[in-house]
């Protein structure tokens, strides 16, 4: 059976977090991950029309399966919500045009699901990314668009195992074949690993990409 990939996305207007990961049986691997910021100095028309472009190339380079997208904190302030609101509505038109399944999730369900605590903050977030995926990352957005896609892969329906793919009016992608996932990276801390495959099963087995 070829891997299951899926599509974390940490939506934000001047930084939009992004993780990719592959599930193999019981293994992870990190396809791709980074963050998409536009610039703070655009209008924000056209930081969205950044990071609409940057995340239809990224679907297109790593075909991912499903979507990933963190939902909007009830506590946020009106006007943040309303900016991440129009953040959220590029990553989900996004995945609509590509006919991907999006499914979306509290952060505190993510944090609790990746850390083990609902209420990790940035650094327990980046430090977890490191001991389970091997992923050492630079922004907090990254690792919670990672933590999005680890925790759909362990908690989620999985539509994506279903034979048939959602399609939608857009241009269908190419068909794809097999993939292979990476090779194993470095072994990881014993303590850390086992604290990680006790949280995330099934998903036990963790591998990173080689550069």
């Amino acid at each position: 059976m070829p891997p299951v990939i899926v599509l974390g996305i940490d939506p934000g207007s001047r930084r939009c977090g992004y993780g990719v990961v592959a599930r193999q049986g019981q293994r992870l691997a990190v396809v791709a991950s980074g963050v998409l910021a536009p610039g703070d100095g655009l209008p924000m028309a056209e930081r969205l029309g950044l990071i609409l472009a940057g995340l239809e190339l990224l679907i297109a380079r790593t075909r991912p399966d499903e979507v990933a997208v963190e939902q909007v904190f009830s506590g946020t302030s009106p006007r943040s919500a309303l900016v991440l609101g129009q953040a959220r509505g590029v990553a989900l038109a996004v995945a609509s045009r590509a006919g991907l399944p999006v499914h979306e999730y509290a952060a505190t369900a993510v944090k609790l699901a990746f850390t083990g605590s609902g209420r990790a903050g940035k650094e327990q977030m980046m430090r977890t990314a490191q001991a389970v995926l091997g992923v050492r990352v630079r922004l907090s957005d990254e690792a919670d668009a990672l933590a999005l896609a680890v925790c759909h892969l362990a908690r989620g329906p999985l539509a994506a195992l279903r034979p048939a793919r959602r399609t939608s009016g857009a241009a269908s992608a190419p068909a794809k074949g097999p993939r292979a996932l990476p090779p194993p990276g470095a072994p990881r801390g014993a303590a850390d690993l086992a604290v990680a495959r006790a949280r995330l099963r099934p998903a036990r087995r963790d591998h990173r990409v080689a550069p």
